[in-house]
């Protein structure tokens, strides 16, 4: 290709990359003639590039005579500045409006290093702006946000995370990046992932959505409630909606929703004791009204109910009731044969300690680990959480309550012990009209 072939190749190239810019672009010679005009600066000011092109500077045609030489001298002393110049004008229009454009300019050297021109882009104001409110609001939320802000991939892998994410899941920012959320949550990942790709489908729900995961931080698993609000992105400069991700903003609500929680089951408690005095009232046996209290007691709270009451001798435990069985608690006669307790049983523990003791299987629930250790403590099959607490009334102990929770139920804490404490106090209370 000979020498001029290629000139106009480059030639060619130069005004197809121009005119494919989205921002507004001309170009001055060391003189302020104007040499390149693109396609956006047509479209801003309605001046086609051949009305524009070998102009000099805007004066006459472009800008308001007044501001013409003010204007021509800000944008060619670029030509001897270091950097970018960036400065505002009213241009006019081809219909004579004008427009209030910010530019950015800068001088271009020729083959000897000496000023050769001027480049000069400019946009309208207000586009100009709103770019860099966009800009700022996409900084502040991934820096000085109160909420937490992760940009997931359309693998649903975290992409961008901002401070406040990282701390929630107790990590770097940078070590989040790229991981499945399998690896960041051990409960809630299906729930969060199912969000995640209804977005991707269907775009953002309604309203916020409130999940409860659990998140594996480095001093170990914590339970969170996140209220997540989920926007779909698409990339503006593709011709048809293509999803880039999904953005998820997250702020952490748990102890207010465990406030709601733990208030709603002390209501609940306290509405089932009520039931249970009332039911219990009705009852002319006392054991009768025993095995109603612990009817009463397992609803919500466990699967089985044991009581264990003492032998004459006040050392041993008779095995007296198991519920629900919908039979009234049978105290044990003479002779009756005693639990067969291991030394270190939960029962004997809260026995000696005249108070409430938890305990709970070892291994993976439904495991022969966790079978073997209910099978050995005389408790029914599949159990995974006890709690035994002690049966006193007017100063005496009288034998052991033990409640029994399945693999499906969280292990007993404090609360569940108080109210155990509650529900032992009156069984016993009717007991006591039992025993001598």
């Amino acid at each position: 290709m000979s020498a001029s072939g290629r000139s106009e190749t480059a030639d060619d190239l130069l005004a197809a990359l121009l005119d494919g810019m989205d921002a507004a672009l001309c170009a001055f010679d060391s003189d302020g003639v104007i040499t390149h005009w693109n396609r956006e600066a047509e479209r801003i000011l309605g001046w086609t590039a051949a009305e524009a092109v070998g102009r000099r500077g805007f004066a006459g045609w472009a800008v308001r005579a007044a501001d013409a030489d003010d204007v021509q001298d800000r944008l060619m002393s670029a030509q001897d500045a270091p950097g970018r110049q960036v400065h505002e004008f009213a241009l006019l229009t081809k219909e004579g409006g004008r427009i209030l454009v910010r530019t950015q300019s800068a001088g271009v050297p020729g083959a000897d290093g000496k000023p050769a021109g001027v480049y000069c882009a400019f946009s309208e104001v207000h586009a100009q702006i709103d770019l860099e409110r966009s800009i700022a609001l996409s900084e502040a939320l991934m820096e000085d946000a109160s909420w937490g802000v992760v940009l997931v991939d359309v693998d649903l892998r975290p992409a961008v995370v901002n401070a406040h994410a990282a701390r929630a899941f107790g990590s770097g920012r940078t070590t989040l990046l790229g991981r499945p959320l399998g690896e960041l949550l051990s409960q809630g990942v299906e729930e969060l992932e199912g969000a995640l790709q209804h977005v991707l489908a269907e775009g953002a729900p309604p309203g916020p959505v409130e999940l409860w995961v659990t998140v594996r931080t480095p001093e170990g698993e914590r339970r969170r409630c996140w209220r997540c609000g989920f926007l779909r992105l698409a990339s503006p400069l593709a011709e048809e909606p293509v999803p880039l991700g999904v953005g998820w903003l997250f702020q952490d609500v748990t102890e207010a929703r465990q406030a709601e929680l733990d208030g709603g089951q002390v209501r609940f408690r306290s509405n089932q004791l009520y039931r249970a005095g009332r039911a219990a009232a009705e009852c002319a046996d006392p054991a009768e009204a025993a095995a109603v209290r612990l009817d009463f007691a397992l609803a919500g709270f466990a699967e089985h109910a044991l009581v264990d009451v003492l032998a004459e001798d006040g050392r041993r435990l008779v095995r007296s009731a198991v519920s629900p069985s919908g039979l009234a608690l049978v105290l044990p006669g003479p002779g009756a044969i005693p639990v067969r307790y291991e030394a270190a049983h939960p029962a004997l523990q809260a026995l000696d300690r005249i108070g409430p003791v938890r305990a709970s299987a070892p291994g993976a629930p439904g495991s022969e680990a966790a079978e073997g250790w209910a099978r050995a403590r005389q408790w029914p099959p599949g159990a995974a959480h006890a709690l035994s607490t002690v049966l006193r009334s007017r100063g005496r102990t009288l034998g052991i309550l033990t409640l029994v929770r399945g693999p499906s139920r969280p292990a007993f804490d404090r609360a569940d012990a108080a109210y155990a404490e509650e529900v032992a106090s009156r069984v016993a209370s009717d007991l006591a009209l039992l025993l001598p």
